[in-house]
């Protein structure tokens, strides 16, 4: 017989079994432990009895009553049945209850006896029906799950009691009793009994307070032990020179801003010193960021170290390589991508040292590509940087290389310190000289004509066109991508039209993007997939149907995907729907520029949660499984002060682990 600790594996809790075993690991459960960290998604109050005659129709509730007569069953067809209850309550109002394909409930109900059910109520008049209610796990708050195919509410109970009692009797706690007692937190058992299975709401409100603080504390403290490994490491040492940037500078056919210039010095203040840069380069659309990345690649090159450039996908990583290889032309380049048939000549010349820098995607991380010195690696903020990726690296290289994240989505500076303390922050917060604004309108359905004719002029004047729909297929309330092209090409007929979406392979993105990219497609109708990863300087036409249904910093990333050339551009939001208020957003939206400041806005119009979570960011970011930037902002705050000013603190076991997994996956 299997002696259960909180470490077991759920496969070998009686009654699991491999197959239901295999299936919890969909949820992230592999053994007990992680079924106390596997939260409630909701939770149903059966604790409160409610009198038949009180229930109202569509209502999630509890009845009791006495059971009278025998249970009914009936075939409905050859093949389902239908065993029925009639009950009557307290009050002495009746209701009935139903269940259907379960004949072997005859033998677990008994004339004159009283019995519990949850669940929706039918009301019609003074008929109460219940279909195939629970009536076991009643007379308390129960929670609801998240749950997978295959795996059933009552299997999570189950598992959760056993979970529960193991942790009551280890009586461990990843929060220190000092933290604990000046925060007025709940110990670890407790919170979990009072999370999974709470005897009020009072209790409830209690256990979440202690785990969203504890979330909190426990990424926070993994972005302190980051930034603490990397200046501990031993990183490539840049020489310092003053001129080492003058010939590229004199190169260029412009002189890079006072922000460039700026960024440059403070990223390249880390590559002489000594410890291993990781650092935040965040810019508006236009800024000049990838003239940075280029700059401090140079330097490196120059200095006989290599360096790495990640792209997000394959287009942009060939459009960055033919940038790099004209601006760079004493620096020998190789681009690695997944599509491309022989990579085994730019990977000999990576791991001999012939070639210095590699531009790609996320394949350059593999195993079988080696360099010889790899010492900076710049990448855009879809892979961002931890201990477990730079210890991937250490193979690759003598020393663990530098890191540079470039991030188009300006986030405010408070969040970014507070979310992303283990980086340092630098700005390019001006436009090159020569830039030309996109000028962006706010209209109706009404207009749909003129935004028409906006399209048929900008193709015929040599430009082309993107139009942003919210939704892939067909939606009542908003636009989507197939039938908005079906209708488009049937009203501008002539005009070639693509259509890009998430569903699609990336290989047929892939094409379409190209198509778009050489000027085969003119107008390309799109969901946000087009948001990052392509650059078309002949783009000089925005539309964004049902733009009320996107947040400001959102909108600012797919209006910048247009003006990038020499052609007056131009975006046109059409809102679908919404209040006063939502109009009052989007005005505040065509009225400036400034990444920064619609990044501001958008967070004292819709918080920093819904901020994170329409801009993507949080998605593989933030491990929160409980915690909400919206509603515990204020925790967020004392959280990160606490570390701030916290010195020394050596993490137990369980601590430790957590935080490893927040920086090696």
């Amino acid at each position: 017989m299997t002696i259960l600790t909180l470490d077991t594996p759920v496969a070998d809790v009686g009654g699991i079994g491999s197959v239901r075993a295999k299936r919890l690991e969909k949820l992230g459960i592999y053994t007990l432990r992680d079924v106390l960290r596997h939260f409630p998604a909701r939770y149903e109050d059966r604790s409160v009895i409610v009198p038949a005659a009180m229930a109202g129709d569509g209502e999630m509730l509890c009845l009791r009553g006495r059971l009278i007569g025998e249970p009914g069953f009936r075939w409905l067809d050859a093949r389902r049945n239908m065993l029925t209850l009639k009950l009557i309550d307290d009050f002495g109002d009746g209701f009935s209850v139903a269940f259907f394909n379960q004949p072997f409930l005859r033998e677990r109900f008994y004339s004159g006896r009283e019995y519990t059910f949850y669940g929706k109520v039918k009301r019609e008049g003074p008929y109460v029906d219940m279909a195939s209610p629970s009536f076991e796990e009643t007379g308390f708050i129960a929670p609801v799950y998240p749950l997978t195919a295959g795996v059933k509410q009552f299997t999570l109970y189950r598992l959760a009691r056993e979970a529960l009692a193991l942790a009551l009797a280890e009586d461990s706690d990843v929060l220190p009793t000092y933290i604990r007692e000046k925060f007025g937190l709940l110990d670890a058992p407790t919170a979990y009994q009072n999370i999974h299975f709470p005897a009020s709401w009072e209790s409830c409100a209690e256990a979440r307070k202690r785990f969203v603080f504890e979330e909190f504390f426990t990424f926070l403290l993994a972005a302190k032990y980051n930034r603490r490994s990397r200046e501990t490491a031993s990183a490539f040492v840049i020489p310092a020179n003053a001129e080492g940037y003058d010939e590229f500078f004199a190169s260029l056919p412009f002189a890079p801003t006072a922000a460039q210039t700026r960024v440059i010095a403070e990223a390249d203040a880390d590559l002489t010193s000594g410890k291993v840069m990781n650092r935040l380069i965040q810019g508006d659309v236009g800024s000049g960021k990838t003239l940075v990345s280029i700059a401090l690649i140079g330097r490196v090159c120059s200095e006989g170290y290599q360096a790495a450039f990640m792209a997000p996908t394959e287009i942009l990583a060939k459009q960055h390589f033919e940038t790099f290889s004209k601006l760079l032309p004493n620096v020998r380049a190789v681009l690695l991508t997944g599509s491309q048939s022989d990579k085994r000549v730019s990977k000999q010349q990576l791991k001999s040292g012939q070639a210095r820098l590699a531009i790609g995607t996320h394949a350059l991380l593999t195993d079988n590509v080696e360099f010889l010195r790899l010492a900076l690696v710049i990448t855009d903020e879809q892979h961002r940087f931890g201990v477990g990726q730079r210890d991937k690296l250490r193979g690759k290289s003598e020393f663990v290389p530098h890191v540079c994240v470039m991030s188009a989505t300006p986030i405010p500076r408070t969040l970014a310190l507070t979310l992303y303390g283990d980086l340092d922050v630098s700005i390019v917060d001006e436009l090159p000289p020569g830039r030309t604004p996109v000028e962006t309108y706010l209209v109706s359905e009404k207009l749909r004509g003129r935004i028409d004719n906006l399209l048929r002029k900008t193709v015929d004047e040599g430009g082309q066109a993107c139009v942003v729909c919210p939704a892939i297929e067909d939606a009542a309330a908003y636009k989507s991508v197939v039938s908005y092209a079906e209708a488009l090409g049937k009203r501008l007929p002539g005009y070639v039209i693509g259509v890009m979406h998430g569903k699609l392979k990336p290989a047929e993105k892939t094409d379409i993007m190209r198509s778009f990219s050489e000027g085969d497609i003119q107008i390309l109708v799109s969901t946000t997939v087009i948001e990052v990863g392509i650059d078309v300087p002949n783009a000089s036409l925005m539309v964004i149907e049902n733009a009320e249904r996107f947040g400001l910093s959102q909108l600012h990333q797919l209006r910048g995907r247009v003006g990038r050339g020499s052609r007056k551009s131009y975006c046109v939001l059409i809102m679908g729907g919404g209040d006063e208020a939502t109009a009052e957003r989007l005005r505040v939206f065509a009225d400036t520029i400034d990444g920064f400041t619609i990044a501001e806005a958008d967070l004292k119009l819709r918080g920093p949660g819904e901020f994170f979570r329409s801009e993507g960011i949080q998605h593989g970011r933030l491990p929160f499984r409980l915690a909400d930037i919206d509603d515990d902002m204020e925790t967020l705050k004392a959280v990160s002060e606490e570390i701030n000013n916290t010195e020394h603190f050596t993490p137990n076991e369980e601590l430790t682990q957590r935080i490893e997994a927040i920086l090696y996956n």
